[in-house]
């Protein structure tokens, strides 16, 4: 099986995919075609065709140079992974319920934005599109703060409760992955759910992993990073041992890159807050 990202050589025909791997929906397109063996090259800020479109929602992907598609469960049903039913996706929306904690420290969201850089191979395109990426943080913020403070995702008295339908499924699974023998659409949605948890800490982590409750669900993480050993967006790594390395952050100088914009965003906020808005009321959820 080959992987790949921006950062190796790539035929002209590999998979486009827009996003930043902090989204849990980005991790599962990154993972459904790296199981496929498909290659793929991951842009972090959105082509100017899909941004007049659906603004900085994201994924959006081009699979063999067809045209840019959303959603991810879309996405993974066109690579041949079975479609997800309704209650299972309901299940997964109840999983992501932690991500309005990510917010509760703006500087440590816009810092862990700026080590998840851009992985252009020229240096240029690199600096520019780290540079642009503030301006996907600082919405990312504002639409999360928005949801949080508008109360419109329940927060949980007890955190391992949400994983239980899966720890459940997995029970039933005649494999080690909820899909079964291999991993499926709820498997890379699910791993991009504890990717997102991961990424910032928040809640849910804790429950994933010391709930006496969710034993099958930690085997199941271990499962999914030692089945793909090569890929470079795993953030759980560093919270469940299985010898893969941890997600590698950008040089410092990207970093800085990263944070002269949100200074360069925050200085035009007559122009970028009413943008944001914009796109936030347009894009459809």
């Amino acid at each position: 099986m080959h992987f790949s990202n921006e950062q190796t050589q790539k035929p002209t025909d590999c998979a486009e995919v827009y996003g930043i791997d902090h989204s849990p929906w980005v991790q599962a397109v990154l993972l459904g075609l790296t199981e496929k063996g498909i290659d793929w090259r991951l842009k972090s800020v959105p082509p100017l065709q899909t941004f007049f479109k659906w603004g900085v929602l994201m994924p959006v992907a081009s699979l063999d140079a067809r045209s840019w598609k959303r959603e991810s469960s879309n996405l993974l049903t066109d690579m041949g992974f079975e479609p997800v039913i309704e209650s299972d996706l309901v299940a997964i929306r109840n999983a992501w319920r932690g991500v309005t904690y990510r917010t509760e420290g703006h500087i440590e969201f816009l810092r862990s934005f700026a080590k998840a850089g851009d992985s252009s191979e020229d240096v240029f395109k690199r600096s520019l599109h780290n540079f642009l990426r503030s301006f996907i943080a600082l919405y990312m913020l504002t639409l999360i703060t928005i949801v949080r403070v508008s109360k419109r995702v329940s927060v949980p008295s007890d955190w391992g409760k949400q994983f239980l339908y899966w720890e459940r499924c997995l029970t039933t699974s005649p494999g080690q992955f909820i899909d079964g023998i291999t991993p499926g659409s709820r498997d890379f949605l699910l791993f991009g759910i504890v990717q997102c948890h991961c990424s910032i800490p928040v809640p849910p982590l804790r429950a994933l992993r010391e709930d006496g409750r969710l034993t099958l669900i930690r085997a199941w993480i271990c499962s999914m990073q030692e089945r793909y050993p090569e890929y470079q967006h795993c953030y759980s790594a560093q919270y469940f041992d299985t010898g893969l390395s941890p997600r590698t952050s950008s040089s410092n100088f990207q970093q800085l890159l990263f944070g002269v914009g949100v200074v360069v965003m925050l200085a035009a906020l007559p122009i970028v807050f009413p943008t944001m808005i914009f796109y936030i009321l347009r894009t459809p959820r």
